[in-house]
């Protein structure tokens, strides 16, 4: 059986950290998801779906944090649901995504928040910053932009 979700939204709160009983970080937040809802007239309205969201130990400190508020995130996880009695006695069940993989999901100069580029699903790792690209030799103006191949075995030309 297959059990995997995949979302990407924006942030309604920034995340709360907790801990358990035994010092097991946890970390709750909610995603923003839009959806698209065709009305009978052919034209399509946007809504949103709000996803509750888990994520534990590691990725409980990683996302509280570098995660804010209407920041554009991407989870990977599995869907589950809990039961539990609400005040007066009655049975509910709630429906959460455990993440496995939390991702920035738009650059830095998008986002007032933290580092573009990283995210944790096992491994974190910050962005080196990009060297500049080497200049290309231009090719000669005779050959209609072309640029002669040498078949020294070593590189494909494509």
């Amino acid at each position: 059986m297959i059990n995997k979700c995949i979302l990407m939204g924006r942030l309604t709160r920034d995340p709360e950290l907790r801990h358990t009983a035994s010092n097991t970080p946890v970390t709750t937040f909610t995603l923003a998801v839009d959806r698209n809802v065709k009305r009978t007239n052919d034209s399509a309205q946007q809504t949103a779906d709000f996803i509750d969201i888990v994520a534990w130990d590691a990725k409980a400190d990683f996302a509280s944090k570098w995660f804010r508020k209407g920041q554009l995130v991407a989870v990977c996880g599995r869907l589950q649901s809990r039961k539990w009695q609400d005040n007066e006695g009655r049975n509910r069940t709630s429906y959460e995504v455990v993440a496995d993989e939390l991702h920035f999901a738009e650059s830095r100069r998008d986002s007032d928040s933290g580092y573009s580029g990283q995210n944790y699903g096992g491994g974190y790792t910050q962005s080196a910053p990009r060297a500049a690209a080497p200049a290309q030799p231009q090719a000669p103006a005779d050959t209609d932009g072309f640029e002669t191949l040498t078949d020294d075995g070593t590189e494909l030309p494509f």
